[in-house]
């Protein structure tokens, strides 16, 4: 509902990408009591819809893709579907779409980002919409093939799946072990095992997706009924490239994900912040920070520099996959120390500290409760000490 809060009448606000962060700027903006036009510009054919049950619940068939909770015309929000955005005139302040010109006095990039996909002509299913969901699920048939190629988080949860509905699955990973790029080495090498009812195969490097399957850097072609790129996603911002805004590829903001233009803000998978508490930009491609960064976005653009709203949130993401429940905090680089604790009745908890023996990320395998603690620790710097279980 709109507040009585009173405002001069303000130019219209332009949400490209209608995700869970550009759903969710649009209606922070009218929770704000912002006055002016708001559109909301998207791509798929469905409203805002959650993307995490797409490789859960959606994939195994135990329900469909939910639009999120939003009445868009009470609320005065203009919701433009199928419509892609072109390009951008800054100078303009107008945006091409492919259904005509969107003039724009604020405008907000939450484009998300675009799965990576490898060479060739063959078939390759990657998951990131709806309808990448359903098309993937009607093809995991008893008794089907499927490679999936990357041993990630979004690559394990497809082969969980695929296993659940009764696919003979093989799984390519380029590293030594799952997860290897996220973790590193040590602590991916302790996924290796959840892999058993299928065929992974690491340190192997595919070349292409053709249509007689996939193609091994030694010559080694593998036959499949169904192929799964699981290996990582670019923030979507090709529409920008000559925009006069700098890309990483992804957009990189300030604490108030501002861009170098004030009337310009980038948020989710498409956005890197900059993060005073770990001293780094961060691109956080998870559902955790699509549903955070609207609030900020949308007082700064109502309040503009009198909001003492910023974006500084400890990264938080979880995954389910092969009948365990992954959850990570923080933010850990190479350097940091490891320390694994396996003393729990049910899975095991690693933590990341730096050189001052600060804690700066923690892993929790089916330890849902340590979550909370470490969020706390973080934010207070707090030098670790380990307590023996």
């Amino acid at each position: 509902m709109l507040t009585d809060v009173k405002m001069p009448d303000k130019g219209p606000v332009v949400v490209v990408g209608a995700g869970l962060a550009g759903s969710r700027t649009c209606l922070e903006l009218r929770k704000l009591g912002y006055p002016g036009q708001i559109i909301l510009l998207g791509e798929e054919t469905s409203p805002p819809y959650d993307r995490p049950p797409l490789s859960k619940a959606v994939l195994t068939g135990k329900r469909e893709s939910k639009p999120l909770k939003a009445d868009y015309d009470a609320l005065g929000i203009e919701l433009r579907l199928q419509t892609r955005v072109e390009q951008v005139n800054l100078a303009g302040r107008e945006i091409t779409t492919t259904a005509g010109p969107v003039a724009f006095e604020h405008l907000v990039v939450a484009t998300g980002a675009t799965p990576v996909r490898l060479p060739g002509t063959g078939e390759q299913l990657t998951l990131r919409t709806d309808i990448d969901a359903a098309a993937l699920r009607d093809r995991l048939t008893e008794g089907a093939h499927v490679v999936v190629v990357g041993a990630s988080w979004i690559g394990a949860e497809v082969a969980h799946a695929a296993l659940q509905k009764g696919c003979t699955v093989t799984g390519l990973e380029y590293h030594p072990a799952p997860l290897t790029q996220a973790l590193g080495t040590v602590i991916g090498s302790r996924f290796t095992h959840w892999w058993d009812h299928t065929t992974l195969r690491t340190s192997v490097r595919v070349t292409a997706v053709e249509p007689d399957g996939v193609h091994l850097h030694d010559g080694e072609v593998i036959p499949a009924d169904v192929v799964v790129t699981g290996i990582g996603a670019r923030p979507a911002t090709d529409w920008l490239a000559d925009s006069g805004l700098e890309l990483l590829p992804a957009i990189p903001v300030n604490q108030r994900l501002r861009t170098t233009d004030p009337n310009i803000y980038a948020l989710g998978d498409a956005a890197a912040w900059w993060s005073p508490r770990f001293k780094t930009r961060l691109n956080i491609q998870h559902w955790d920070d699509a549903y955070t960064a609207p609030s900020v976005v949308a007082d700064n653009i109502v309040h503009g520099d009198a909001s003492e709203l910023v974006h500084d949130p400890i990264p938080y993401f979880w995954s389910n996959q092969f009948g365990h429940r992954i959850e990570y905090i923080g933010h850990h680089t190479p350097t940091d120390t490891i320390t694994i604790d396996d003393g729990y009745d049910k899975g095991w908890t690693t933590q990341w500290t730096n050189t001052n023996g600060q804690l700066t990320a923690a892993l929790a395998v089916n330890q849902p409760k340590q979550i909370a603690a470490w969020r706390k620790n973080i934010q207070a710097h707090e030098t670790v000490a380990y307590a023996d279980h």
